[in-house]
């Protein structure tokens, strides 16, 4: 296929270059506020969510809890493409919709501050910024979601809420929505092309694909059924806490996939359009 021919991966010059991009955006990374803040995001969120969920209500009653162990702050029991209740939606994937914001902000300054003129002057493959972007991106959001954990079993140590757990298949889950923020990332990044020049609607548009609304409607109607695991929320639901280690091989085969695709596709943007 063409498109995918314009992947230029020669070696040791592609390796050569997209280390240099690496260096810089990981300095880039670690050197701004942006990070860190939306790691202490990730950490806030599951904690308060979790830790609501034990609050009295005004006259001093218990309410129902959404949870009952600590880890469905993590994932679902099984896969559930249709959101049931809050409790069903409020998971780890909720890291991909912080993390779309994330990606556009970082992505956005790269336009507002003039570096991509500056870059594409003297850096002429647009494919190199495509992986890079997805790259850091990607490590960003397993990095939210490592915080997104710590902040949950703070929150279910305060509250005296159960730990109990297959221990597999929690490894399998965290691990299968980590590598999921390749493919998140990926498509963060298209989406932040796409709109390159219109800030407002890159936010609007990672915000919307992240909360997973298309394959939840599609769910609505196709039922809880695993050919919706070849999509990025998919897969991402398929990661539960009965996963196994077929679930994290899912989840690699459909991150992988869907960040060659949007590669591709971003890298035909690129090529063919005005950038600045």
């Amino acid at each position: 296929m063409e498109s995918v021919h314009q992947l230029q991966f020669e070696s040791p010059r592609f390796t050569r270059r997209l280390k240099g991009m690496l260096g810089v955006d990981f300095y880039r990374l670690f050197h701004t506020p942006l990070f860190y803040i939306f790691l202490l995001i990730s950490a806030l969120i599951s904690a308060m969510v979790l830790g609501m969920t034990s609050m009295p209500s005004p006259d001093g009653t218990l309410s129902a809890p959404l949870y009952t162990n600590t880890w469905q702050i993590i994932a679902a029991q099984t896969p559930l493409y249709v959101v049931n209740n809050i409790a069903d939606y409020a998971n780890m994937n909720m890291v991909f919709i912080f993390g779309g914001i994330m990606v556009s902000i970082f992505i956005g300054h790269d336009y507002k501050s003039g570096y991509v003129k500056q870059l594409f002057t003297t850096h002429a493959k647009k494919q190199d910024y495509m992986m890079s972007k997805a790259l850091v991106s990607a490590f960003a959001m397993a990095c939210m979601c490592i915080t997104y954990f710590f902040g949950g079993v703070v929150a279910g140590l305060l509250v005296g809420m159960s730990f109990s757990v297959n221990v597999t298949s929690l490894i399998c889950a965290i691990l299968g929505k980590m590598i999921m923020s390749l493919g998140w990332a990926s498509l963060y990044t298209f989406l932040n092309i796409i709109f390159r020049k219109f800030f407002g609607v890159s936010i609007a548009a990672s915000f919307f694909f992240g909360t997973g609304i298309l394959i939840i409607g599609a769910a609505a109607i196709l039922g809880n059924t695993p050919i919706l695991n070849v999509f990025l929320y998919g897969a991402s639901v398929y990661a539960c806490l009965s996963a196994t280690p077929q679930t994290v091989l899912v989840c690699l085969a459909c991150s992988g996939i869907w960040t060659l695709i949007y590669t591709v596709l971003g890298t035909r943007i690129l090529s063919r359009s005005d950038v600045y």
